[in-house]
């Protein structure tokens, strides 16, 4: 008898159980509304984040509050911050620091007295040809309908194959569970209609979380607007987090 992926889907959610984002993605995938969101609609949106590093002012607020809303385990970090220190007569000393992932901020150095220093916050970037995706042997790491990367952890088998795929080093493997994290673009709270963690308490508004397919979305207006690059354009990935006048020694 020949079944069809739908049918499938709905006789394997039977009997997996899924959990937090990944759940919630299995079930938009087999046409059922999200947890708590029965009003959302997949295929209507397709997530993304703009950064305006200027003005990112290197708080680590956003860094505490994605550890605290997904449970990030010390010394691991779904998003982070790096200072960029930039000095020589044609920007030939980069410096860059990132301690304890900019949660706590940054102390004050006096080495490099006139640098050019700014701020750049780093996170998933929920690529549309994804390597990650490509490179995991089970299948655990999906991109759900509305394009945003997850893990589902009852599949994921720890081999680390998605973390060296990953050209961005956006993964971890968590040392309590034994399988790989990241972020997640806040799935949980997307879904529901909410912004992310981060961007929600963000004191300058540097992290906007974007919805491309909405055409009201003030994300339109930003590429529009100004010079907007990704990290690692030449690796082609489709990333999806858009820096507002990134500057070339940020790698």
């Amino acid at each position: 008898m020949e079944v069809n992926r739908r049918e499938v889907l709905k006789s394997a959610g039977k009997f997996i159980l899924l959990s937090g984002a990944a759940r919630a993605a299995f079930q938009i995938m087999r046409g059922e509304p999200a947890p708590d969101a029965a009003k959302y609609r997949a295929a209507e949106h397709w997530w993304a984040m703009t950064i305006d590093i200027d003005k990112c002012i290197g708080c680590g607020k956003c860094v505490e509050a994605c550890a605290q809303e997904n449970g990030v385990p010390d010394g691991y970090f779904r998003t982070w911050v790096e200072r960029y220190r930039i000095a020589g007569a044609s920007g030939e000393i980069v410096r860059v620091d990132s301690p304890n992932g900019g949660k706590n901020g940054f102390p004050i150095l006096n080495d490099l007295a006139d640098a050019k220093s700014f701020f750049v916050p780093k996170l998933c970037n929920h690529c549309a040809d994804s390597p990650c995706v490509q490179a995991c042997p089970v299948g655990a790491t999906f991109e759900s309908p509305d394009g945003v990367v997850l893990v589902d952890q009852t599949y994921c088998i720890g081999c680390r194959y998605c973390i060296q795929a990953c050209p961005y080093g956006c993964r971890y493997l968590d040392p309590r569970k034994k399988v790989v994290d990241k972020c997640t673009l806040c799935y949980h709270r997307i879904t529901k209609g909410m912004t992310t963690a981060c961007a929600e308490v963000c004191p300058t508004g540097c992290r906007q979380l974007a919805d491309l397919k909405n055409p009201s979305d003030p994300v339109h207006k930003f590429l529009r607007e100004n010079h907007v690059e990704v990290l690692k354009p030449h690796l082609a990935t489709g990333a999806k987090v858009y820096y507002k006048d990134l500057d070339g020694a940020v790698r």
